[in-house]
């Protein structure tokens, strides 16, 4: 874990909840001069504690309308074909989220689609051609009640 003092939290904390403020104004509100704020703003940035700067979008405006929860069990859990697996999942664009985890699920995926006929081709293309998974449920999202990448930047302890 990297050490963060509490200026490096103010600027975590303020690029999180608005990433289009200009140095001037992030430099304001952390208590610091637009030089120093940009240089510990690099400094996140290129430590990978940022590791990107996203802009949340509307999945109905750009013709997505309909978000899959898609819980997938692999055939066998091998390090070639979880590393695999990862690797399919990264270059897929239908996927927006991704998780490998734990229980009787290897990996939760967030998808965005069209519509059903769209899924449908995903699912077959993607999970059906796959004889490294095992079986796969999908959960259909009726409501986005929270979009976030947000992560507190402070230690609960």
């Amino acid at each position: 874990m990297t050490n963060l003092d509490e200026l490096d939290r103010k600027i975590l904390h303020e690029v999180q909840l608005n990433n289009q403020l200009t140095s001037a104004q992030l430099s304001e509100k952390v208590g610091l001069s637009p030089t120093s704020t940009q240089r510990r703003l690099n400094r996140l940035r290129r430590d990978k504690i940022i590791e990107g700067d996203v802009s949340i979008v509307s999945n109905e405006a750009v013709g997505r309308p309909m978000t899959m929860m898609v819980a997938v069990q692999l055939e066998r859990e091998r390090s070639d074909i979880i590393d695999h697996f990862k690797k399919s999942v990264r270059n897929e664009p239908t996927v927006m989220s991704a998780y490998y985890v734990t229980g009787d699920t290897d990996f939760v995926l967030i998808v965005a689609v069209r519509d059903m006929k769209e899924y449908e081709e995903f699912t077959r293309n993607f999970l059906y051609d796959n004889p490294d998974i095992k079986g796969f449920k999908t959960t259909v999202v009726m409501d986005r009640i929270k979009a976030s990448f947000y992560v507190p930047p402070w230690d609960a302890t």
